[in-house]
């Protein structure tokens, strides 16, 4: 079974890219309409691929709430041939490492191999059938869906896991990112193997992936290895994409837990990835409350107030906008108290934007601690898969430090207030009694 990570790990990340000069991406398109993102590295002998599909939670409906999920979970435990235990045992004859992602958007696997000819060609033969050829055991299906089961009965006793989950459904409903990454008892136990099928023909396309290879391997070779997973895969036109969903109606919801710590969570639909706004909002938002001490609601929630140990806000720029999440853990009874100042140092923030020494500090941080971001080729795989995933530029990396010191008072100002609405947010409580 795949590891699974969320979405907003993965967007932090993505957030968080340095400048990283002299990276040479190269790209291309299969004749199966498979994009390609490649970058060369002889610097060790490996090699990390990864496949994405447009295949994460949004792309479920709220009667198969899960199918996205027990999917993607499913493609390694049992594939053309290879039982679940036999395709673990050839990747551990090899040193090699099958990974997975899976958030609101995608869904993807991917491999880290030795790349000397033996050991690689062996992992490439486990990840081809991995995408080509998943079987879906019933057996395995129904052990795997159990799993799952267990983890939502786990999630309904975090008063985290009921925040978030209720604070996505309340800007999104029940629909594309409202619905639960993990899906829901009811969607997962109304599943057939034949959803399965259905599902991983229709979603996961080889005109709709996305392949990301780093390492030592020649550009020819690249292309080869590109060629077989992407001829493999189910053929076809891409698969529509779900409408972006309606903003819900604005609104307050209290949900009764018994614990003497209240989750609070405010927030509004924010921007998409390729947001023209997106590096005003990021930059400010670095300000505001994504700074850690250095940010304004920490410094008023925190450090002013003692009304919580962690104040944070971000935006969470997906495919199709994502949030904008302000949140705290604070007592019961100062739940209220806590929320009013956090909604304050919004608006006065909106108001006024940041000044320029804050400013100032602000890109400070951000340049100054890329360095740090980028220490292995695992770790630019995941950069490359998003810029390919997400369709940014090639100079994306190499532009990004620029973008940043670019960005002026003015331009943030002027986009949090066309933005974001601090009187305009659904707020969500978990603790203490229900009101």
């Amino acid at each position: 079974m795949f590891a699974k990570r969320l979405l907003a790990p993965l967007v932090i990340l993505l957030l968080a890219l340095p400048a990283w000069a002299g990276v040479a991406i190269q790209h291309w398109t299969t004749p199966q309409g498979t994009r390609v993102y490649f970058v060369e590295n002889h610097d060790i002998p490996m090699l990390d691929v990864a496949v994405d599909f447009p295949a994460g939670s949004r792309f479920d409906t709220a009667g198969k709430s899960g199918l996205a999920a027990l999917t993607h979970g499913m493609l390694d435990q049992g594939a053309g041939g290879l039982s679940d235990v036999l395709i673990a045992q050839r990747l551990a004859d090899v040193g090699a490492v099958l990974g997975g992602v899976f958030d609101q958007d995608r869904a993807g696997v991917s491999l880290r191999s030795l790349s000397s000819a033996r050991e690689r060609d062996a992992a490439f033969g486990v990840l081809a059938a991995v995408l080509h050829q998943p079987e879906f055991p019933q057996a395995v299906m129904q052990r795997e869906r159990a799993r799952m089961l267990a983890q939502l009965r786990d999630e309904e006793a975090n008063p985290g896991e009921i925040a978030e989950k209720a604070f996505y459904q309340a800007l999104y409903g029940n629909q594309g990112y409202g619905l639960p990454v993990s899906g829901t008892a009811r969607g997962l136990g109304g599943l057939k193997r034949g959803d399965l099928q259905a599902w991983y023909k229709a979603r996961y396309r080889a005109g709709d992936a996305v392949i990301s290879i780093i390492g030592d391997l020649r550009r020819a070779e690249a292309e080869q290895l590109a060629l077989r997973l992407a001829s493999g895969l189910p053929q076809g036109a891409a698969a529509a994409a779900p409408a972006p969903a309606k903003p819900m109606p604005l609104g307050q919801k209290r949900i009764a837990y018994p614990s003497s710590q209240s989750h609070v969570l405010m927030g509004e639909i924010g921007m998409a990835r390729n947001d023209p706004d997106y590096f005003a909002l990021y930059v400010g938002n670095h300000v505001l409350g994504g700074g850690g001490f250095d940010s304004r609601i920490l410094e008023e929630v925190r450090q002013k107030r003692g009304y919580a140990y962690s104040a944070y806000s971000y935006f969470i720029p997906m495919a199709q906008p994502g949030p904008l999440l302000i949140g705290l853990q604070t007592k019961n009874a100062q739940a209220e108290d806590a929320l009013k100042v956090a909604r304050d140092t919004v608006a006065g923030f909106v108001a006024g934007g940041p000044s320029e020494a804050e400013l100032a500090q602000a890109k400070n941080n951000l340049v100054g601690g890329f360095p740090l971001r980028i220490d292995s080729n695992k770790k630019i795989l995941d950069y490359l898969r998003a810029i390919g995933f997400y369709r940014l530029p090639l100079t994306y990396l190499d532009d990004w430090v620029g973008a940043v010191q670019g960005v002026t008072l003015e331009q943030i100002k002027d986009a949090f207030q066309r933005r974001v609405n601090p009187e305009g947010m659904s707020v969500v409580i978990v603790g203490g009694n229900a009101g």
